[in-house]
């Protein structure tokens, strides 16, 4: 692991349920340098937002199993109690742009009055002072000014958006959790959306992590590519490299699902569908999926580590 932004060392999070124990989250490692964006890809139900959750420790009550280690900035964030982690970790240096912008905010409070929380519990700032971080941050998202006496249900989809990026960004945390951000959103405010973010990353060197199944989408923003499978990261690469050849033959599905407006070729779709989390195949866990399966794809593969340094769960490459 390196000492850059963030390190994930074999993250856990699973889930009670009445039929069975989610293993959304099954031991996933992964780092994450300074001013850079990680995409995280997968199918819905991979453990994609269950992820961040563990990441930022917003568990629901039926958590099964939570562990492994977390490090921000070369600390530990899991040893810290839920009060100093609330005090020192969450939205000051990791907060989270959720799904549906709709559902993330109050309909009953005016958009300027949700954004400037933070500022005024956290920093304990004066109304006004809080006020004006808020009009700043409005202007860096694209907000115009005079929405912020408006409620959510008085804003566009994309407006609403970009006020929950501005929620996310008041504390100027270094990392930032963008879980679907642009899902629900036509492609015209996709792409809005998408700028907003590059420019924000490289004006203030904020580090994103990016949670999405929109592979077009994502090739816009990260730096870093991590597929995720079944609670499990399958490939880690470089985004060049990955968007260009892809190692894994699930990350190979993925790429070959992606319309191209230049090349001949149809999509390909991956057959089957995917695992239940409650009881994942034993071995490879695409093993039931996968056109290039041999004999030795029964035992669980490990990350394994390229020449190159991308890292692929497959024992093609062992």
């Amino acid at each position: 692991m390196n000492d850059g932004l963030l390190q994930v060392e074999s993250l856990r999070l699973h889930y009670r349920t009445t039929t069975g124990v989610v293993q959304a989250v099954d031991g996933v490692t992964f780092a994450l340098d300074q001013q850079q964006a990680l995409a995280v890809l997968g199918e819905s139900g991979c453990g994609k937002s269950s992820l961040a959750r563990a990441i930022l420790r917003l568990l629901p009550r039926n958590v099964e199993a939570y562990d492994g280690r977390v490090r921000l900035h070369g600390m530990d964030v899991m040893a810290l109690d839920e009060g100093r982690f609330r005090r020192e970790v969450r939205w000051r240096q990791i907060s989270i742009v959720m799904q549906a912008a709709m559902n993330a905010l109050n309909p009953v409070l005016r958009v300027a009055d949700q954004v400037i929380e933070p500022l005024l519990v956290h920093q304990g700032l004066p109304r006004h002072d809080a006020l004006a971080c808020v009009g700043e941050v409005f202007h860096m998202v694209g907000v115009p000014l005079d929405f912020m006496g408006r409620y959510a249900f008085e804003l566009s989809g994309g407006m609403r958006q970009r006020v929950v990026l501005a929620m996310a960004l008041i504390l100027n945390p270094p990392l930032v959790l963008l879980d679907e951000p642009t899902s629900a959103l036509d492609v015209l405010t996709q792409a809005s959306i998408m700028n907003v973010l590059k420019r924000i990353k490289r004006d203030t060197g904020t580090s994103f992590m990016l949670i999405t199944h929109d592979i077009a989408t994502s090739s816009e923003l990260a730096d870093q590519v991590a597929v995720m499978y079944a609670g499990q990261l399958v490939e880690i690469s470089d985004a060049r490299r990955f968007f260009g050849a892809p190692l894994h033959p699930y990350s190979q599905k993925l790429m070959a699902s992606v319309p191209r407006l230049q090349r001949g070729e149809r999509p390909e779709y991956i057959a089957g569908r995917p695992p239940s989390l409650i009881d994942p195949p034993r071995g490879c866990r695409f093993t039931p999926r996968c056109p290039k399966r041999f004999a030795k794809c029964d035992q669980d593969p490990p990350l394994i580590h390229i020449e190159d340094g991308r890292q692929v769960r497959c024992w093609l490459y062992n």
